[in-house]
């Protein structure tokens, strides 16, 4: 995809993941992941585990509500935009 093909909201594939523009700078993008969160949960006894919610259970928890968002955003820079493309 083109840089200016790309819009706050514009859902996108790239790789294996499906993102959602969160911003469009004058060289970059910003974005994050939709169609899957991984959660890390430290636990009272110190453990970790680690667990993948599906895009549903992530929006009805509210994962995707921003700015700010609750899922770090991603850049993409031109190199990556070739890779990209609508969902």
């Amino acid at each position: 995809m083109d840089h200016s093909e790309f819009e706050i909201g514009l859902e996108f594939r790239c790789g294996d993941g499906i993102f959602r523009c969160t911003d469009v700078g004058s060289r970059v993008i910003v974005a994050i992941r939709v169609d899957e969160v991984e959660v890390g949960t430290k636990h009272e006894d110190g453990a970790i585990t680690h667990s993948t919610l599906s895009r549903a259970e992530a929006e009805a928890k509210g994962w995707f509500d921003g700015p700010p968002f609750a899922v770090a955003e991603l850049v993409f820079d031109e190199y990556d935009l070739e890779a990209c493309e609508r969902a």
